[in-house]
């Protein structure tokens, strides 16, 4: 009989979102998990099967805890201002990381990313009253935005120029 499970798998999971998070896949080793989630290399690999399989909880958790509210609450922004407010103020760091770091090399994280994009997409889309094409072009510039930590007012300017929008 084996030994009873000392950690609670939501908690590591949770950390580890923030850990691949905040290094990316590629910058956390499973020894870093280990010291940093606080569970044993052979508990690890007998609850999530591998660091990937961990990874992919831990992208799919920060979908339904990050980006799923995001998604709610676009539903009911006004205007494109709003949008970029939002969208470039939510915690997405892990799925940002996971769009250039693991999709292209890894067919379940691309479907993941790009599911949630969509989500946000569409959200726009449907409170805007805009094609998703429209919407998607929006999502893109507002991470941009986020990605370059808005340089110069660059949002400021993309939402006078989005006015017409409304």
């Amino acid at each position: 009989m084996g030994r009873r499970r000392t950690f609670d798998e939501d908690e590591v999971v949770r950390a580890a979102v923030g850990l691949f998070g905040g290094r990316a896949y590629d910058g956390v080793s499973v020894d870093d998990l280990v010291t940093h989630l606080g569970v044993h290399r052979n508990s690890l690999y007998k609850t999530f099967g591998s660091k990937r399989g961990l990874y992919l909880i831990a992208l799919r958790r920060h979908v339904v805890d990050d980006v799923q509210p995001l998604v709610d609450a676009l539903a009911a922004v006004p205007d494109a201002a709003a949008v970029l407010g939002l969208v470039t103020s939510a915690d997405l760091g892990l799925l940002l990381l996971a769009a250039v770091e693991r999709a292209p090399a890894d067919e379940e994280v691309a479907e993941v990313v790009s599911a949630a994009l969509a989500a946000v997409d569409q959200a726009i889309a449907d409170a805007l009253g805009i094609p998703t094409e429209l919407a998607a072009a929006l999502t893109a510039a507002a991470l941009g935005i986020r990605l370059r930590g808005n340089p110069d007012g660059v949002g400021d300017a993309l939402t006078r120029r989005l006015d017409p929008l409304d």
